[in-house]
């Protein structure tokens, strides 16, 4: 019990200190990338004009509601092919993991599905947006999104493909707006309950998950350590993965950012009196124990 009461104490002692001693890490905000989804044959791939006014359209509104978007060509400039259409769905999502200069933590994935029909009189044309919202660290899905037009719009009978063009994108650019709107007020809640930048002692309230592999710990290193991450400030949820005599990967929920779970972690093993190494990457957190030669 003793042990108990003086690991929750220290472990108070860690959360609170990197919440009042680092006002930097409080109130973090996700990184967003909007990316579109064409591998659909029947979607409008991304080199189109169409394509383009509503990723324009879309990222707009999130930047006006005050959200952090990055594009991706930015990012990907240096070690990405440019300019592939018709990307399939786990190249989209490896290159969202793969980016880190910004991690990126959310991906609005978007497709633009458009079709007309010319009938004796006039062209009959109708338009779609569909997409997700991912949790690009845990895979999770934070909502999926549809807007379309109710009724077919109508274009001159003779509208040749420069008429087509523009005439769906001056319509996907509304449908956009729209789905902007929605999106905005989707993450808002996500986020901070839709209190935009609400002063509260917390990162976000969007949940993020880890995995945390601790190697080189005894038995009795693992009790302890496992009584600390519970105390953690943010900590929602975790499940052991993969256990041994030496070894435990446990996947960890928490509303924390990563700079302040690194914290957390570094000064853990202080606590406890271990020499160790933290190291972080995409999702993971390695946690190495420093041993030295005993006596026999």
């Amino acid at each position: 019990m003793k042990r108990i009461f003086t690991i929750l104490i220290a472990a108070l002692t860690i959360t609170s200190g990197t919440i009042f001693n680092n006002p930097a890490l409080a109130a973090e905000q996700p990184n967003i990338m909007i990316m579109g989804e064409d591998g659909d044959r029947d979607s409008v791939p991304r080199n189109s004009r169409v394509f383009k006014r509503v990723l324009n359209a879309l990222a707009n509104q999130l930047h006006d509601e005050g959200f952090d978007v990055f594009d991706e060509t930015a990012l990907t400039l240096d070690n990405y092919v440019q300019g592939r259409i018709r990307r399939s769905d786990d190249e989209i999502i490896d290159i969202a993991r793969s980016v880190d200069r910004p991690p990126i933590d959310v991906a609005v994935i978007f497709g633009i599905y458009a079709s007309s029909n010319r009938t004796s009189y006039t062209t009959k044309i109708r338009t779609r947006i569909e997409g997700r919202m991912l949790n690009v660290r845990s895979g999770q899905r934070l909502g999926n999104f549809e807007v379309d037009i109710p009724r077919a719009f109508n274009a001159p009978h003779d509208c040749n493909r420069e008429c087509l063009l523009e005439t769906v994108g001056r319509k996907a650019r509304s449908l956009s707006q729209d789905l902007g709107a929605v999106l905005t007020e989707k993450l808002a809640y996500m986020v901070d309950r839709g209190r935009r930048f609400a002063s509260e002692n917390r990162n976000s309230y969007l949940p993020t998950a880890y995995r945390l592999a601790f190697s080189g710990f005894n038995e009795d290193d693992i009790d302890g350590i496992e009584e600390y991450i519970v105390a953690f400030k943010g900590y929602i949820h975790h499940r052991p993965t993969n256990t041994s005599k030496r070894h435990a990967d446990y996947w960890y929920e928490t509303d924390s950012g990563s700079a302040r779970l690194n914290r957390n972690l570094r000064r853990m093993l202080d606590h406890l009196g271990v020499r160790g190494r933290v190291s972080f990457a995409g999702n993971t957190f390695n946690v190495d124990k420093i041993t030295f030669r005993s006596r026999r």
